[in-house]
């Protein structure tokens, strides 16, 4: 692989400069959007060059959003628009300033993205099988210290790619195209002050999954829990019946939750509560969960689970120890899907038509196109190729960023005749 950027790649180049953008989100600062002030300069970089591929309405508004159009090609021009969707900002789950991405050569065995404090950050074939498949290959990595953000600028790099493509060949088929790249996915923000009456698609697809392959149209239905326990404090040396200790409490609300229906022993349908953090003294503790399921009913129950710890809680220790705060997030896009069978045939058949082994995999998560589609745009998930989001270990394959511009091309073409 070259190493002057001029040679390289475009989606590469575009990539390895995105990434370098610090645009990480803030949960603690989510009633604003977006939720941190250098989201907007990403907001800047991308309305730039989508201005420079030669996009129409190029849109940076105050919150971040930046909205474009591509005209159809030569008779696909009464079509019904197709929109391309990727979030700018990256995860609050590892640090993200100061990114400093590399090649690697992977020839086998561990995949070290780098050395820190002297012990390599490295991703084992164990952790992720499919390194095999990438002996002999470039992979980008960060340096170990940062993650690298390919969840989501790799779609952002391969959305712009695409359009790259089709500003040299105004030929290649397609329907009239909005973009949107949006703030704060990754706080569960979900594109919520996207106009869509102004950005105009009929359907849309996000560019944000994982594996090569994989196509999204399930998701969990999420939701945020906000535990506070209320301690009573009086000096340790008459406590007898009379202190109640916040983090007393906070811990067995902790273990009368399901121990076992936590993220790390459960996969494919499973759901989970998952702890987040913790905080507070002995005279107050708060407590935060993340509550996922890909059933409607199960989701409910999972809510009413921490609704009714806290009941007995209260029973234990007086009315008002414990108050649970819960609030959906977004909800699983499949409950919309009747009648769309094309939105998913249509992608699978674009990843088969260019080698891959496509297929439909319910997404341990969610996207922006949870919420757009129960706000009436059906939009499901196209893979990026990235592996180990939110982490330092996160890494990308070139060929995945190459690939999926191929899959993205293929994918737009299906659109430039009418949809049965």
């Amino acid at each position: 692989m070259a190493t002057n950027e001029t040679q390289l790649p475009d989606v590469l180049e575009r990539f390895l400069r995105y990434v370098q953008v610090d645009s990480q989100s803030d949960p603690a600062n989510e009633a604003q959007t977006p939720s941190t002030p250098r989201q907007h300069q990403m907001a800047r970089v991308l309305g730039d060059d989508l201005r420079a591929l030669g996009c129409q309405d190029v849109q940076v508004d105050d919150h971040a959003y930046v909205t474009a159009g591509v005209p159809a090609s030569a008779g696909a021009e009464g079509l019904p628009a197709l929109g391309l969707i990727a979030h700018m900002d990256t995860a609050p789950d590892a640090p993200a300033a100061g990114v400093k991405p590399h090649l690697v050569r992977y020839e086998g065995g561990n995949l070290v993205a780098g050395v820190v404090n002297g012990r390599e950050v490295a991703t084992t074939p164990a952790q992720v099988p499919d390194l095999a498949q990438f002996v002999g290959q470039d992979i980008v990595c960060t340096d170990g210290r940062t993650l690298l953000g390919a969840d989501d600028k790799a779609g952002v790099a391969e959305i712009c790619s695409l359009l790259a493509r089709i500003k040299k060949n105004p030929q290649l088929p397609h329907p009239a195209l909005k973009i949107a790249f949006v703030p704060d996915e990754e706080i569960g923000h979900g594109a919520a002050l996207l106009d869509l009456g102004r950005f105009g698609a009929a359907w849309a697809y996000t560019v944000d999954g994982e594996t090569l392959g994989e196509f999204n149209y399930e998701t969990f239905n999420a939701a945020h829990a906000d535990v506070t326990v209320h301690g009573v404090m009086v000096h340790p040396g008459s406590a007898k019946n009379v202190m109640v200790n916040a983090i007393t409490v906070a811990s067995e609300f902790q273990q009368l939750v399901p121990a076992f229906e936590r993220p790390e022993h459960t996969e494919g349908y499973e759901g989970f509560y998952h702890p987040t953090g913790i905080s507070g003294t002995a005279l107050e503790t708060h407590l935060s969960y993340i509550v996922r399921d890909f059933d409607a009913a199960s989701f409910a129950a999972r809510q009413e689970t921490l609704r009714k710890i806290a009941a007995f809680l209260n029973d234990r220790y007086g009315a008002g120890t414990v108050e649970v705060s819960i609030h959906e997030e977004y909800r699983n896009m499949a409950e919309k899907f009747s009648g769309l069978d094309f939105l998913v045939q249509n992608a699978l058949e674009a990843n088969r038509e260019v080698g891959l082994d496509a297929r439909c995999v319910a997404v341990r998560g969610g996207t922006d196109g949870s919420q757009l589609t129960f706000r009436g745009l059906p939009c499901p998930n196209i893979a990026t190729g990235g592996y180990n989001c939110h982490s330092v270990r996160e890494f990308i394959p070139v060929s995945s960023l190459l690939q999926t511009v191929d899959v993205l091309e293929h994918l737009v073409a299906k659109f430039a005749v009418p949809q049965a």
